[in-house]
């Protein structure tokens, strides 16, 4: 328990962190939000008054000191109907004055340019991406395993050359060249066969007004984001059990009379999965948060859309909120990676 609350420490440092240089880079670079708010053709004393309004005309530290605050679950906050509204806070004690210390749920703030909250923004965005991220996981994942444990099984065969050269296209591939590969493919040149579409997201308004799921979008993107991974843990997977194969427990249960079968299953390819625990969990969360280009190519409409339209937009809060949810993302998944150690290999202690 004691190594979860430490680790939970070092990972609130570290969104601390992110906060900190992201903020520092979006709000020293040259780019009005405000002016990008109205347009081109605004007056001055609009802009002024809604740079007065978002707060940017503020010194940085000041800027980012309200910011951590606004998304710390413990805060000080005077006992007003506007806070207790935007921030759905919980009064612990008074402190004086008219402010309380609370307790709150994390507030993002509000879109520059639509004016939605950023929490309901990232709601609708994050599904589409986890789905799509957890489907190309899950290829990857099985495909990697199968393919890496054949080879291993039949080295300085053809079987493993073969397996080999076909992981090393696949991880020399960039994913967003082989979502443009595929989506010319089997979107374009063989879409009358497949019946795939070169671009198309997940929910699909249709003619009647009405928002349909259009399960065959997910198969390019997925096929796409995968192909990476699947290479590197059918490497992983070779190298690990070629290791492990060699190893005495593995002679010593053959010699028992147990199956090839459960000697591979059970005891090879268990002890093998420790570098796996690894690669799997940090492609995953390189999925779930970086498919930009793979969504970009398709039209796929998730967090990598509403991240880089943000981008273009300066839309600040967006940014910030896509940022922090992908810190969040990489250190709950190590956290869980960790854990996962102890579990399968009993020589590993917390």
């Amino acid at each position: 328990m004691g190594y979860i609350v430490r680790r939970l420490a070092y990972g609130v440092l570290v969104m601390i962190l992110v906060v900190v240089t992201i903020t520092g880079i979006i709000f020293l670079a040259p780019v009005d939000p405000a002016q990008l708010t109205f347009g081109q053709r605004s007056d001055v004393s609009t802009v002024k008054a809604k740079t007065a309004e978002l707060g940017l005309d503020q010194p940085l530290y000041v800027q980012l000191g309200k910011y951590l605050a606004d998304i710390s679950p413990v805060s000080v906050l005077s006992q007003s109907a506007e806070n207790q509204h935007k921030y759905h806070a919980y009064p612990l004690f008074a402190l004086g004055n008219g402010e309380a210390l609370v307790v709150k749920v994390p507030y993002l703030r509000e879109s520059y340019q639509t004016g939605r909250p950023v929490t309901e923004i990232l709601a609708n965005a994050i599904p589409a991406t986890a789905l799509l991220a957890g489907t190309a996981m899950l290829l990857a994942t099985m495909l990697g395993l199968i393919l890496g444990t054949v080879a291993a099984l039949r080295p300085h065969t053809w079987i493993d050359h073969f397996v080999s050269v076909i992981s090393v296209f696949g991880y020399s591939l960039p994913s967003y060249v082989a979502a443009m590969l595929f989506a010319l493919v089997f979107g374009y040149a063989l879409g009358d066969w497949t019946g795939l579409e070169i671009q198309g997201s997940l929910y699909v308004l249709s003619d009647f007004g009405e928002w349909q799921v259009r399960w065959q979008n997910l198969i390019l993107p997925a096929l796409a984001l995968g192909l990476r991974p699947v290479a590197l843990i059918t490497q992983l997977t070779r190298s690990a059990m070629l290791d492990v194969l060699s190893q005495d427990f593995v002679r010593t249960a053959t010699a028992k009379g147990l199956s090839h079968k459960v000697v591979v299953v059970k005891h090879a390819l268990r002890n093998a999965m420790n570098p796996l625990v690894s690669a799997i969990s940090g492609w995953f969360a390189a999925l779930l948060t970086g498919a930009f280009f793979v969504e970009n190519v398709f039209n796929f409409k998730g967090l990598g859309d509403a991240t880089v339209n943000a981008l273009l937009n300066f839309d600040i809060p967006v940014v910030l909120g896509c940022v922090l949810f992908t810190s969040a993302v990489f250190i709950v998944i190590n956290l869980i990676a960790d854990l996962l150690y102890a579990w399968l290999d009993p020589r590993v202690k917390m």
